[in-house]
């Protein structure tokens, strides 16, 4: 008796397991290898060096070659020369292209959309997945055009706030998911929606630990962690502020900053400026294990993700640092933006007014005077996690919208451009 042939998936990610910037996808193309997928990880610009252990365990099922690499340029050309109708096809959809910069960011990824086809043919793929809506969905949009092989699509944030032929991807592709009920509001805003039947929610997911420690340790040190890269939607600069307010007040409380980016110069002279670099450390990029570590160790008290929305959609979709945390039994405060009232509403965490570091500080004081509050915030946290976010369920979720039949993706009339 033979077995059934597992499902063939290619993955395509921006740089995935490669570099830092994406490690949230890690724990989702680990669970569909876990539940019976055969996987290709295709990131679309390799870049950098394999972050964690986690993301490491994917290297064997990754194919890593640059976007304008010799092989996929060579590649893509004879796939458009063996394809020419299906290449014709292509080109009528990129011209539909709204703007220069559109056009150009598509343009550069014909190659590797061309040479993804022959990749996803010649090894049998059942189903290509993306993420992102903009030239990641390009390449998977070329890749099924000329291949025939069904595609679909992850929506998060400033992807769908700044579309990229994103009517005509959500019209092609077999089903696009929304990781959050905010997102699929930013689309209806902007007018890029899809069949509504194509349409669905699926979060992204987290690792529930088996149990989660609910002690208050004896540490006089009251330690909040901000596990955010150091740009402007994070909010950092008003965290601080909370924290020269809690010093005000008398109140000792340490932050930990684990992240990179532009605003760390920036970040270190307002700490300077406030004389607080007794409180707050800026720890750099930390592995998403060592992160774990900490909360499995209850070496953190809170964790603090201070967000705000920069207008034209710019703000936080459901940030997986809040859901990790909250896995662990980790209490956090976050602010009213985006979809983190999806995650933390009704006493799953504390939350406050973006940009409001009085409201921060209030939110910080209640949490480091009351144990019980803490306690009661933090399991409550982890029951959402444990009801809708792990990862295991939501990925069955997502596996089963691929395995679905795919030929109602099959022919459809194509809309104006957006």
């Amino acid at each position: 008796m033979t077995s059934e042939r597992p499902f063939h998936l290619v993955y395509v990610t921006a740089t995935m397991p490669f570099g830092p910037e994406e490690q949230f996808l890690v724990a989702e193309a680990r669970e569909l290898v876990r539940q019976g997928c055969r996987i290709l990880i295709v990131p679309r610009s390799p870049k950098g060096r394999l972050f964690n252990q986690d993301a490491a365990a994917l290297l064997h099922c990754s194919l890593r070659r640059s976007l304008l690499s010799p092989s996929v340029l060579v590649l893509g050309v004879l796939e458009g020369l063996k394809h020419p109708r299906a290449t014709a096809r292509v080109l009528v959809l990129l011209a539909k292209s709204r703007g220069v910069s559109v056009a150009v960011r598509n343009a550069l990824v014909v190659a590797k959309g061309l040479w993804l086809s022959r990749v996803a043919r010649r090894w049998h793929a059942d189903h290509i997945h993306v993420h992102w809506g903009r030239t990641t969905a390009t390449m998977a949009l070329i890749a099924s055009e000329m291949s025939g092989i069904p595609w679909s699509l992850t929506l998060h944030r400033n992807d769908i706030a700044e579309p990229n032929l994103l009517t005509i991807k959500m019209h092609k592709a077999s089903f696009t998911r929304f990781i959050s009920r905010s997102g699929m509001d930013i689309a209806r805003s902007v007018g890029a929606l899809g069949p509504p039947d194509r349409l669905c929610v699926i979060h992204m997911g987290v690792h529930l630990p088996e149990s989660s420690s609910a002690a208050i340790d004896d540490r006089t040190e009251f330690l909040a962690l901000c596990p955010a890269h150091l740009y402007p939607v994070k909010g950092h600069r008003f965290l601080i502020e909370a924290i020269s307010l809690l010093k005000d007040r008398g109140l000792a409380c340490s932050l930990w900053i684990a992240g990179r980016g532009h605003l760390l110069e920036t970040l270190r002279q307002q700490v300077v400026a406030l004389g607080l670099e007794d409180r707050i450390k800026f720890c750099g990029p930390v592995p998403h294990e060592r992160v774990l570590e900490w909360y499995a160790e209850r070496r953190v008290d809170v964790v603090v993700l201070p967000s705000v929305d920069l207008g034209r959609h710019e703000h936080e979709g459901i940030p997986v640092s809040l859901m990790e945390a909250m896995a662990y039994g980790i209490p956090v405060v976050s602010t009213a933006t985006g979809g983190i009232p999806e995650l933390i509403g009704e006493g799953a965490g504390l939350m406050v007014r973006p940009e409001d570091p009085k409201a921060l500080a209030d939110a910080l004081e209640q949490l480091m005077l009351d144990p019980g509050l803490r306690l009661q915030v933090g399991s409550a946290g982890r029951r959402r996690i444990q009801s809708e976010y792990t990862i295991e369920g939501v990925t069955a979720d997502l596996l089963a919208r691929m395995r679905a039949d795919p030929s109602r993706c099959i022919s459809v009339r194509l809309p104006g451009r957006v």
